[in-house]
């Protein structure tokens, strides 16, 4: 399995738990998932792969950790990484946007040279709009805990499935 290293940040333990979830789906050790508060970008130099997490806030905010860390990461070359992102939000109270952060990262990350996975029909989900939905796909993994928590565990599942086949072998 190639190297694969976990980033997120998480304010109130939504995020943290579903990294936590996709670590144990996926056999990556506790070493190898990280807290964007407590490290910096250069932590995912020694990874082939970076699973990044980050939840959506208010009208399509970054969880507030990312900030630092994504100004120093987009300036990094990743042209050898492969990059999936995973994202929490709320598809009932902010509706139109919904795991916006995903897209944001996205965005903020396209000139570094990275190849990115991970994609996610978006025809399950229910929402009026996201900035993380990009071609008609989202760009990575969201999750609504707080809405649709019984199908959490399910959309994880299936996520890491896909990646250990096209990504992780």
């Amino acid at each position: 399995m190639k190297k694969t290293g976990i980033f997120y940040g998480s304010t109130n333990g939504d995020t943290e738990s579903v990294a936590n979830k996709i670590a144990i789906q996926l056999g990556i050790g506790k070493e190898d998932v990280h807290n964007v508060a407590d490290t910096t970008p250069h932590a995912v130099q020694p990874y082939e792969v970076l699973l990044l997490g980050c939840s959506t806030w208010g009208v399509g905010e970054m969880q507030d950790d990312w900030n630092d860390f994504l100004f120093k990461l987009k300036d990094m070359d990743l042209k050898n990484k492969t990059v999936a992102l995973f994202g929490c939000g709320d598809s009932v109270s902010f509706s139109s946007s919904f795991c916006d952060a995903l897209g944001v990262i996205y965005h903020e990350l396209q000139h570094t040279g990275c190849t990115f996975t991970g994609e996610v029909d978006p025809s399950e989900y229910r929402f009026d709009g996201s900035g993380g939905v990009i071609d008609g796909k989202f760009v990575g993994l969201p999750i609504d805990d707080n809405n649709e928590s019984d199908r959490t565990d399910t959309r994880i599942k299936k996520w890491t499935d896909r990646l250990k086949v096209t990504v992780l072998s």
